[in-house]
């Protein structure tokens, strides 16, 4: 039930966001989460308070599933001093160390070796501490991703990768800019265990977290996730891309019948 109430409670502020945003009264880029509440609900089930999660410019669901304050969150978009980043960050830049998320960052695979670093501390410090690392598939595209997959793996530092395959880079299907579109096996290629799991399953997701997070946190190195998902709105803003050619209204529809809620 309470994975349940924080899915619907991320829901229900990006919708309502989406609204304020066609209203024009938030300005700037507004990437919504409306689709993929499975995912960040599920992993960060697994982790304390002062475990630390990295986020991307999709960053809403991660916040609030980590902790965040509504209202916090609702400032920050609205670029208010009373927001969790005192209104520096926007939407796209939600942070709040005290509740575990350090950053966010709209550069693709940017806070990968961010998250790496974090446990790269927390083990040098001998703290019991686990630190996760959110992004798209498109993330599995930069060197930083293997550069950071490889320096875990050889110092089995506590993080957990946390790959959010929504289908699409930007506009562009995984198909069309991934050769190999099986992501959770590239964590074979570190000797690295992963995982393959239905993002919509929030449950499925929290069980595979838990296995991931226990196994850092008992000095096992660390664990790729890859959760199956789909984004409900376009790549920016509060459509759905439908209109734009970018994607089919039946592959939208089946994606929406699946909703994690």
């Amino acid at each position: 039930l309470d994975l349940y109430h924080q899915m619907v409670v991320i829901r229900k502020v990006e919708e309502s966001a989406a609204e304020l945003y066609q209203q024009g009264k938030i300005g700037g880029f507004l990437h919504l989460y409306i689709g993929q509440e499975g995912v960040a609900v599920g992993v960060c089930s697994s982790l304390r308070p002062d475990d630390f999660v990295f986020s991307t410019h999709r960053s809403h669901g991660h916040y609030l599933a980590k902790g965040g304050d509504v209202a916090a969150l609702v400032a920050e978009v609205f670029c208010r001093e009373s927001g969790c980043s005192r209104g520096w960050g926007g939407s796209m830049h939600v942070c709040d160390e005290s509740v575990g998320l350090p950053g966010s960052s709209a550069i693709v695979a940017g806070t990968i070796p961010l998250a790496v670093g974090a446990a790269l501390a927390f083990a040098t410090r001998s703290e019991d501490r686990v630190a996760a690392a959110f992004f798209g598939d498109g993330a599995t595209n930069e060197g930083v991703f293997y550069e950071s997959l490889n320096l875990a793996a050889l110092r089995r530092l506590p993080v957990v990768f946390v790959c959010e395959n929504n289908l699409y880079s930007t506009h562009l299907p995984v198909e069309k800019c991934l050769a190999d579109t099986d992501i959770s096996r590239k964590g074979s290629l570190f000797n690295m265990p992963a995982e393959k799991v239905d993002g919509n399953d929030v449950l499925a997701v929290a069980k595979a977290a838990h296995r991931a997070v226990d196994r850092a946190r008992s000095g096992g190195g660390p664990t790729l996730l890859e959760c199956l998902t789909y984004r409900w709105r376009g790549h920016v803003g509060p459509n759905f891309d439908v209109e734009k050619g970018l994607r089919s209204r039946a592959e939208l529809d089946s994606w929406m019948q699946r909703c994690p809620i």
